[in-house]
């Protein structure tokens, strides 16, 4: 059984999944009344473009983990008939080992940013939303991205070289 579609990882990416959709139904709601208020109404919607933003947010990093452990991501194959199954396989290690160190990298950061924010009462200039949720779910998307990648990496390494696409 592939480690990168566990049930517990399943479940994670799904509840993510979940919400990265509602954030795109907020997006979408959000976008749509900001325009007809905008030009059929002549009145803009105050702090409309933050919630496009924070819901951008929400949106992109809950996404990513379930594309990446469906391997769903655009993906150009242009050398891989050059490279052979060898090339390819040092390929998928060298870009998860570099991708899980970059996704580390952002978790830490972000969470030293959500704590700042937490302390300091970060918030938008207009709506006054509090910026520390964004970036505890920025946190949450991007470790179970690298937890995604760290276990296919497993997978790659455990399978070999040999493995079938």
């Amino acid at each position: 059984m592939e480690l990168a579609r566990s049930t517990h990882v399943g479940r994670a990416v799904r509840l993510l999944t979940i919400l990265s959709s509602l954030a795109l139904g907020v997006l979408l709601v959000a976008t749509s009344a900001g325009v007809i208020m905008r030009y059929v109404f002549e009145a803009p919607i105050l702090g409309g473009n933050e919630i496009i933003q924070l819901a951008s947010v929400v949106l992109v990093m809950l996404a990513m983990p379930g594309a990446a452990r469906d391997e769903i991501h655009i993906r150009v194959d242009v050398f891989d008939e050059r490279i052979g199954r060898y090339g390819r396989f040092v390929g998928d290690v060298l870009a998860r080992c570099i991708s899980v160190y970059i996704l580390s990298m952002l978790t830490w950061r972000s969470w030293d940013k959500l704590v700042d924010a937490a302390e300091y009462g970060d918030a938008t200039n207009m709506l006054q939303i509090p910026f520390w949720p964004f970036y505890g779910l920025l946190v949450l998307g991007a470790m179970l991205y690298a937890i995604v990648l760290l276990l296919q990496l497993i997978d790659i390494i455990r399978a070999g070289a040999g493995r079938s696409e």
